[in-house]
Formats: C-alpha cells, sequence, structure tokens
C-alpha cells in the first residue's frame, strides 16, 4: 500500500503545474510567463534531442561532412578500396586459372583425363572421330577416268615423284643445347628431379632445343618465369627459373632462337640457373642422353 502511494505520488509530481516567469528587474513587471509541468519539460527535451539526433545523422549520411569526421574514408580512399578488392578477384582468378592449367597440363601428361573433362565426353569423342572415318564416298564414272588420264601422265613425270620422307626417329634428331654451362644438379627421375640444373654467366639467353610452338610462357609459384614449348614426335620442353620471357603462347620458335633470360626466380631455386627439362611421350628424358651443354 505504501509504495502504491509512492507511485501515485511520483506521476502527481510530473504532472503538477509550475508557472515561470520573467520579470522587469526595475519595474517589476512580468514580461513572460508560461505554465509548466515537468512531463511537459521532459517531453520537449526528449523530442527535441530526438529530432537533433535524426538532423545530424542525415547530415553525415547524405552531405560531404562525413568526410571531416575522424576515421571515416574519403571519396578517393572508397574508390581505391573498390579498386583494390576488384584486383584481388582478378588475382584470385587468375590464379585459379592457372592451378587449372597446370593441373590439366600434368593430367595429359602422365596420360590422365584433365579433371574438367569427364570419359563419357572423350568417349563421346572418339565415337564421332570414329563415325566420320565411316563415311565413304561413292566415284563416278567420269572422276575414275579423270584419275586414269592424270595417273598415266604423271607416271612419266619425273619431277612430280618426290622420295618418301620417313619421319625421323628420337634417335635421329639433332637438339641445339638450351644454355651452355656447367650442370650442378643432374637428372634423377627417382628422386623427383626430371631434368637438369644448369649454371651460366648473368644474362646468358636460353634457346629453344627444337623447332616448335610455345604452348605455356608465365609465372609459377616454385618455379618462376617458366616457359614449354610443343615439338614434333611428342617432345615437350620446359625452361624455368628465368629472368625474363622473351615469347608467348602460341609463337613459333626455331631451334636455337632465344626465348628467355637466365633467371633466379620462383621458390625453389639457391641461385642463377636454368632448370630444363625434355619429355617424350609423358616420359621424362635425361637431357645429358642427347645434347652436349659445355
Amino acid at each position: 500500500m505504501a509504495k502504491s502511494d509512492k507511485t501515485k505520488s511520483f506521476y502527481e509530481k510530473l504532472r503538477y503545474h509550475y508557472r515561470l516567469s520573467i520579470f522587469n528587474e526595475q519595474t517589476y513587471e512580468e514580461v513572460l510567463g508560461m505554465r509548466l509541468s515537468r512531463l511537459k519539460v521532459f517531453t520537449v527535451v526528449g523530442v527535441t534531442s530526438m529530432l537533433l539526433i535524426v538532423l545530424v545523422i542525415l547530415l553525415i549520411a547524405f552531405t560531404g561532412l562525413r568526410e571531416y569526421i575522424p576515421g571515416y574514408p574519403s571519396g578517393e580512399e572508397r574508390r581505391m578500396i573498390v579498386r583494390n578488392a576488384q584486383l584481388v578477384d582478378s588475382l584470385v582468378e587468375e590464379i585459379q586459372r592457372r592451378d587449372r592449367f597446370f593441373n590439366d597440363i600434368k593430367s595429359i601428361v602422365n596420360g590422365e583425363i584433365p579433371k574438367g573433362a569427364s570419359p563419357d565426353d572423350v568417349m563421346k569423342d572418339e565415337k564421332d572421330v570414329k563415325a566420320k572415318h565411316k563415311i565413304h564416298f561413292k566415284k563416278s564414272v567420269e572422276d575414275s577416268l579423270f584419275r586414269l588420264q592424270v595417273e598415266e601422265q604423271e607416271k612419266f613425270n619425273l619431277s612430280s615423284q618426290k622420295p618418301a620422307l620417313n619421319k625421323p626417329g628420337l634417335e635421329q634428331t639433332s637438339f641445339f643445347p638450351p644454355l651452355k654451362g656447367v650442370i650442378v644438379n643432374r637428372f634423377g627421375g627417382a628422386q623427383g628431379h626430371y631434368g637438369v640444373d644448369i649454371v651460366a654467366g648473368p644474362e646468358a639467353r636460353v634457346s629453344a632445343v627444337l623447332d616448335g610452338t610455345v604452348f605455356f610462357a608465365g609465372w609459377t609459384v616454385e618455379t618462376g618465369y617458366v616457359i614449354g614449348i610443343q615439338h614434333s614426335n611428342n617432345l615437350v620442353s620446359f625452361y624455368k627459373h628465368n629472368s625474363l620471357l622473351l615469347k608467348k603462347p602460341g609463337d613459333r620458335v626455331k631451334a636455337g632462337e632465344a626465348i628467355a633470360i637466365v633467371g633466379n626466380s620462383g621458390e625453389f631455386t639457391t641461385g642463377p640457373h636454368l632448370h630444363f627439362e625434355l619429355w617424350y611421350n609423358g616420359a621424362p628424358l635425361n637431357p645429358e642422353e642427347y645434347m652436349d651443354f659445355n
């Protein structure tokens, strides 16, 4: 009961009216007077404070005043943040694309099916090729007579008779050394070292060992700047740890043509040198058996 009386007394005090009067000091004439209560004062002060807070928030959010607040980024800083985020996304995408490319190359070299392709796709492609080979064209009588006439004429034409060109085997292939220098780490397939490490003078040029087409020229974390060339007879050569690449994918190169500069790029290196690998039908070869590096 006492608690209820105290609560009732508190609410009654809030509704008590008071008169605020302002008097002239000399004449004691009332200049301004108003009736107030505690409840009205709290209400007016609360509403005014809320309006001021909302007004300040709107000014900060929709005007340039926010740039003067310590710690708030300016327009140029926000643009840099967005641009850096886009660059990071592009870099992540490029790294993922590079990793997929290397994994596919590794699968192809090992004779496996790349992860992006399914066995059904490969079988479908083989069936399409076989189906194309089964297509037969009928020869007309006019075509047969024309063929006989041309063959009779070419039989006595010595200039048109070309000798059969036999594709030379690997033992008949003449390799151009990629770099003249000292071999500091020899081929060791059992140890996972599928090439040779050659040390030469600074800024020495790296040459293509055979004619071919560049299928990869880029950067890897482990081996730095790498260039890969596809040659005939199922030969593939790799040149790693370069400081500069002189060719790009799709370029045709000749044997002995400069393709890179010796360097010290990548994590798997302890000094300037060239790591050279030679692959045949998906298997690594010992380059020292096919070329002289001295």
